[in-house]
């Protein structure tokens, strides 16, 4: 698995860390919350990088793209 693929797949199982939606996988987030994001201004560091890439996937209609990584490789460690 290249470093690409790593990130994805890290994408998918990563969880809201704090806010009204603590706990949620990001690609669950409602698209709302995520414009809302990218309006205000992404937070620093990883997850405003994780952040910004769940937007672009909403904006162009690709949230299966990492709902298949789920199913396809398990939990990384």
């Amino acid at each position: 698995m290249d470093d690409n693929q790593k990130k994805l797949v890290k994408l998918a199982y990563t969880k809201m860390p704090f806010g009204k939606y603590e706990g949620r996988f990001l690609i669950d987030l409602p698209e709302y919350y995520v414009v809302w994001y990218h309006n205000k201004g992404f937070p620093k560091g990883e997850l405003g990088e994780q952040l910004q890439l769940i937007y672009e996937l909403k904006l162009n209609g690709l949230e299966e793209l990492i709902r298949n990584i789920k199913k396809r490789y398990p939990k990384p460690h």
